[in-house]
């Protein structure tokens, strides 16, 4: 089977390369948290004089995922990175325009809430996290806050201390990335609708009985200036919190590691974002990290199974990535990631469910 992608690859490149040079190294783009992992990854690839260094940009999970999945060709990606789950939707996309995929898990990653380690530490709770970021509230049609009512209503807390007196008695500013981000996505599901609205009693019933029981409207991010959009660079949230001490930023645990000397992550619900506590499990924002193949460009395009098999020799517990920050997947399914990448299992929709 990885023989026929091979040549469906070659005869549809074959079209492109008549017109431009075909592609001599590996094109690839997605989430920002897989960036710097898979830099280390490609640089690595590129010390063997066999192959030119990829190509690695962000753009966020968003970008990686529909890039991945627009067409057969060296005008498009070869890999797309991720750091949410490709959805049934993304993957009809693929279909629509001819395109197989395997994914491949890499390891995991915490989201963290962080600050300068200049301001007031954060400890909260996940619903009260979700209370202080997500769009709308529910309450009472005067405004109150009840446990029998169940308007919505625009967030109306301004400072932390509104949600629960004992959090820091200043402004809730929270930098943190757009809408094409799947550290976002990630974030809204784990905090706003499953720890908030999915939690907290009164959000719980008031999303019930709006017909959203699984309280996925609880997604939506404010847009008053509470929450920040800072682009898909986790580097630069990193600049603003250690310019700003009342401040706060959402990223990926390795943006963290790299910068404990200035930063801290916040306690959420009484879990710490430390690289053992992601993990065993304990730390209760945590995801997986992806990356999607492109079947036509596997032996077309040189690299991508060596770059592929470049991963493996790093990702493990004592590996460069681990040192990096990205939390090591267990032995099993190691094995059962590698196998995916010798015989490259098409990615269905069932796989998804």
């Amino acid at each position: 089977m990885r023989f026929t992608f091979a040549l469906v690859g070659a005869i549809a490149l074959a079209g492109v390369a008549t017109t431009a040079s075909a592609r001599d190294y590996l094109s690839i783009a997605g989430s920002s948290t897989v960036l710097p992992f898979a830099t280390i990854v490609a640089e690595q690839l590129g010390n063997n004089p066999s192959f030119n260094t990829p190509v690695v940009e962000s753009g966020g999970s968003s970008v990686g995922k529909k890039g991945v999945c627009e067409g057969i060709g060296t005008e498009f990606i070869d890999i797309g990175n991720a750091s949410s789950r490709m959805k049934t939707g993304e993957l009809e996309y693929c279909d629509s325009n001819g395109v197989d995929l395997t994914e491949i898990k890499v390891g995991y990653d915490g989201i963290v809430v962080a600050n300068s380690k200049e301001g007031t530490p954060l400890v909260i709770s996940k619903a009260e996290l979700g209370m202080a970021l997500t769009a709308e509230v529910p309450a009472c049609a005067d405004g109150s806050i009840n446990i029998n009512c169940d308007t919505w209503v625009a967030n109306p807390f301004q400072k932390w201390s509104d949600i629960n007196p004992e959090l820091p008695d200043i402004a809730i500013r929270v930098y943190g990335p757009p809408t094409t981000s799947g550290t976002r996505a990630s974030y809204a599901e784990m905090v706003n609708q499953k720890g908030y609205c999915g939690k907290e009693a009164m959000a719980k019933k008031a999303s019930a009985a709006r017909g959203d029981k699984k309280g996925k409207k609880c997604r939506a991010m404010r847009t008053d200036g509470a929450y920040i959009e800072a682009g898909e660079q986790d580097n630069l949230i990193v600049q603003k919190l250690q310019e700003d001490p009342s401040a706060y930023g959402i990223f990926g645990f390795s943006y963290l590691d790299q910068n404990s000397d200035t930063l801290q992550g916040a306690v959420i619900s009484g879990t710490n974002p430390t690289f053992d506590e992601i993990a065993n499990g304990t730390y209760s924002v945590s995801r997986a990290l992806y990356f999607y193949v492109k079947h036509a460009h596997v032996g077309v395009v040189p690299g991508v199974k060596e770059y592929m098999a470049e991963w493996v020799k790093h990702w493990g517990e004592d590996g460069a990535l681990s040192d990096s920050g990205m939390i090591p997947m267990p032995q099993a399914e190691r094995d059962q990631y590698l196998a995916a990448m010798n015989d490259l299992p098409k990615l269905t929709a069932d796989m998804l469910k």
